[in-house]
């Protein structure tokens, strides 16, 4: 690995996947577990977390475009691979040489890889998605049929078939209890046991462990950070964050009262102030929309002051600190933590974009706590299959 000069970093705890892995494992029954690594296993790092996942026991991963399954191919991982979002023409053959299963998205998408499957190759592995509500991609309800009889007509390998909880987050549970009663009737339709059926997402795996059915995809809550904050409540097990952030101290200077600081001068010094100043700025996902937003200095909350700039901020101390004291902007120090959640309410967005939007420019560091817990085996009825 490269040297790191610049102290910025984010924590990624190995450990936290494996027991989050191992807690949904044990609590979803027979259902096996899919790792959802999309989006670079949203900011965590796709390569660290897939070979976490498959020493745990995954045997599919789960990602949204050809190219992250590509990448995961090229860099050794074997393990089956589903790519959830819709794949244009030009991948049909190099899915079918990888390995890698595609997601038939509607009746069109399906007549379009019919073209373009080459007979000369390993059958084209398929799942399908069904919209039962969502709205977003997917085969409709009263389409099934028709889909269903164009696969048993054509050469694929129909390996699966799913849809997607627009709700299973939230209290109201009207929406999502419509989708898994179109859902069940589309399931009684296939009639070949060998295709796996997963409909439960984070959220629905955690509050609705009824419908796990084959499989569960487990994707925010892998990393420790609960679907919604009514799941995060309700939910009977603790997740463990997977994801810090630090940086240290790299500038100290008194700021005189009424003086301005940043941009803008939209921060002005009310007394004689220290200003601690910290190399992370809107380049590194740490936007301008957190100016006030809380760190942790020697185990003490203290605010980020001024405008985020491009590669700095600056946050107000009480006392001058050296050069090089550590800073916890998400994570733990001295018994105080700062959530990812607390980010996402000051940014007025969702968890899920918070590790996200973490840039490159932070380098991912890897450490691997404490051995997974043993959780209780729990064995959950089905009301699917």
């Amino acid at each position: 690995m490269t040297e790191q000069y610049r102290p910025t970093k984010a924590v990624i705890d190995l450990g936290a996947i494996k027991k989050n892995l191992s807690a949904f494992q044990q609590k979803s029954g027979k259902a096996q577990v899919i790792a959802v690594v999309k989006a670079d296993a949203y900011g965590h790092g796709v390569l660290a977390v897939a070979k976490t996942a498959i020493e745990s026991g995954v045997t599919m991963l789960a990602v949204a475009t050809p190219d992250e399954a590509l990448f995961l191919r090229d860099e050794g991982i074997e393990t089956e691979l589903l790519v959830m979002g819709a794949t244009p023409s030009s991948f049909i053959s190099v899915a079918q040489q990888r390995n890698i299963i595609v997601t038939a998205v509607s009746l069109d998408w399906l007549s379009m890889a019919a073209m373009h499957v080459s007979p000369n190759l390993n059958r084209l592995n398929i799942h399908l998605k069904v919209d039962t509500g969502m709205r977003r991609i997917g085969i409709q309800v009263d389409e099934v049929d028709e889909a269903l009889g164009f696969i048993s007509d054509h050469d694929f390998a129909f390996k699966g078939i799913f849809t997607h909880f627009a709700t299973a987050d939230e209290e109201d549970s009207s929406l999502f209890l419509e989708q898994v009663s179109a859902m069940k009737a589309v399931i009684e339709k296939v009639d070949d046991p060998s295709v796996m059926v997963h409909v439960s997402n984070s959220a629905a795996a955690i509050m609705h462990r009824e419908i796990a059915c084959d499989a569960v995809r487990v994707g925010i809550s892998l990393y420790g950070i609960a679907p919604s904050p009514y799941v995060g409540q309700e939910m009977d097990f603790e997740l463990q964050p997977a994801l810090s952030l630090e940086t240290e101290i790299i500038h100290v200077k008194k700021v005189k009262a009424g003086e301005g600081l940043s941009y803008g001068a939209t921060y002005r010094a009310e007394q004689d102030e220290w200003i601690a100043t910290l190399p992370i700025g809107y380049a590194d996902g740490m936007l301008r929309g957190l100016q006030g937003q809380e760190v942790l200095v020697q185990g003490r909350r203290v605010p980020i002051v001024g405008r985020i700039c491009m590669d700095q901020c600056m946050i107000r101390l009480s006392e001058k600190l050296p050069v090089g004291e550590k800073v916890q902007l998400i994570g733990s120090q001295g018994g105080q933590r700062i959530f990812i959640d607390e980010w996402a309410r000051r940014l007025e967005t969702i968890p899920y974009e918070i590790p996200c939007i973490l840039t490159k420019r932070v380098p991912r560091i890897y450490s691997d706590s404490t051995e997974v817990a043993d959780l209780p085996f729990q064995e959950p009825d089905t009301m699917l299959r």
